[in-house]
């Protein structure tokens, strides 16, 4: 494909990575009707979406062989370098003029490298970093931040527009995951703030359930911590959005501020908190709200499964 080509509904579509949120956003974009081809190290994950009509590759460097444009949502910086240049060999497999658009939450420094590095083989990567839960990649109502050539990113909008609700054009390569990590910084921080208000009102003597209640529905809780409170009064911390990841995130958060010489104390409580909580299991990241409870002696506040 050429860089100013447009895709389109018949344009030949790869995913690699059905976790969390691969998985919904890949579901997605077949119910669109775009032709697919997925691969998952996990294989039942990859039949889940043969079954809906998509492809199952045996490696990522065959499925980008036979496709236009590759998608990946994966865990960690070393797995996107395994699959890109290491054994999963998608680089060297792909055809000159493939697009990339990479939805990891990575370093800004691992996207640049990769947007490098496809640009040798005359691939074009894009770092789209994706905002949102798995419900709401389940509904297509993610919030997508992209960097790399401008072009290249208005032409993919058709994609975009089967998984997500808004999409901005943040800059060059890295930009889109730079922002990602300054809308983390406030969700991590903001769920750690939301954690230790609720366990000051129970302290106070405030009806918990009322408490959760009314935080819900005022106006300086944001709207992705106002959906964790119903949860929160059930006590159940089903993972959305998992612990682990937002453990992860806060350290590619924390080590691009240290990369930048900006000290982040609210940051860097936050994080020690979530990395203590992250200990007890598979978790949604609110579940610091129990740990804060715990912490100040609430009662009738549920323990984690063993």
């Amino acid at each position: 494909m050429a860089r100013t080509e447009r895709i389109n509904s018949r344009s030949r579509l790869g995913f690699i990575g059905l976790g969390h949120l691969g998985s919904p956003i890949a579901r997605r974009l077949v119910a669109a009707g775009f032709p697919m081809v997925v691969y998952d190290l996990d294989h039942t994950k990859a039949a889940e979406l043969s079954s809906l009509g998509a492809e199952v590759a045996q490696n990522p460097g065959k499925l980008a062989g036979e496709v236009d444009v590759v998608l990946s949502c994966l865990p960690d910086e070393p797995s996107l370098e395994t699959v890109y240049v290491g054994t999963g060999n998608v680089l060297r497999s792909a055809r000159p003029g493939t697009r990339i658009i990479e939805l990891s939450t990575v370093s800004p420094e691992t996207s640049r490298q990769l947007h490098r590095t496809a640009g040798k083989f005359d691939i074009f990567a894009l770092d789209v970093a994706v905002s949102g839960s798995a419900p709401s990649a389940e509904a297509g109502a993610l919030t997508l931040f992209g960097g790399g050539d401008r072009e290249a990113f208005e032409g993919a909008s058709p994609i975009f527009a089967a998984i997500a609700h808004q999409w901005f054009y943040m800059g060059s390569s890295g930009s889109g995951v730079a922002m990602k990590l300054v809308v983390n910084t406030l969700l991590g921080v903001g769920m750690q703030a939301v954690a230790e208000a609720i366990a000051l009102g129970s302290r106070l003597n405030l009806p918990r359930d009322l408490l959760v209640d009314i935080l819900a529905k005022t106006a300086v809780v944001a709207p992705a911590h106002a959906v964790k409170l119903a949860s929160t009064k059930k006590n159940d911390y089903t993972p959305q959005f998992p612990i682990r990841l937002m453990r992860k995130d806060f350290g590619l958060i924390l080590a691009a501020a240290a990369q930048s010489g900006l000290s982040m104390p609210a940051t860097q409580a936050a994080a020690a908190i979530n990395q203590a909580e992250a200990a007890s299991g598979e978790e949604d990241f609110s579940a610091v709200i129990r740990r804060m409870e715990q912490q100040s002696g609430v009662e009738n506040v549920a323990l984690p499964a063993a």
